[in-house]
């Protein structure tokens, strides 16, 4: 089953993610970070996060190859948690990836995704609600946030909202057929 959970910065994705996470009666929990401490904000706020989390989680903190994490790790009596695919597309744009790159990384995810063994919830920031960036490199990182959340949230079986803290189903199994 694959959860994705979508919303603004600060919006309460991770931490609904996280409480969905635990309600999954399974013996292991993976928790997988994609997050690069660049600065110590960025590790500040590394450090927010791993507190929410309790002893009973592994994390794997791994910034590209979350597609291998996903086979490697997935199974029937593990839940495992990414957060966050839009940090895991800036750090393909930082890479310097070119498009067919970032497409084929996209497309060999979401076929992790399809034959994952168990529950995997992920991560992503709504970005394309504002304004257009005025350079281009943030309206490559924009364009590229839709498709990717496009494409997880099309072999998605449920896709959560949140918003102001408050989860909001906008696709789930019962309405979409589920997959």
């Amino acid at each position: 089953m694959i959860t994705l959970f979508v919303g603004g910065c600060r919006s309460g994705k991770s931490s609904a993610a996280l409480q969905k996470a635990e309600q999954i009666g399974v013996d292991r929990k993976v928790f997988v970070a994609t997050c690069q401490p660049y600065d110590a904000e960025m590790q500040t706020r590394i450090e927010r996060h791993r507190q929410e989390r309790d002893a009973t989680w592994d994390t794997i903190e791994e910034p590209l190859e979350i597609a291998d994490i996903v086979q490697q790790h997935s199974g029937p009596e593990t839940v495992m948690l990414v957060d966050c695919l839009t940090l895991w597309l800036t750090n393909m744009i930082v890479a310097d990836m070119d498009d067919a790159e970032i497409t084929q990384r996209i497309e060999t995810l979401t076929d992790a995704l399809s034959s994952a063994r168990g529950p995997v919830l992920l991560v992503a920031n709504e970005v394309g609600m504002g304004i257009v960036p005025d350079n281009a490199m943030s309206r490559r990182f924009r364009d590229w946030a839709g498709s990717l959340n496009q494409k997880i949230a099309q072999c998605a079986r449920e896709v959560i909202l949140t918003v102001a803290g408050i989860p909001v189903s906008i696709k789930s199994a019962t309405h979409e057929g589920g997959k």
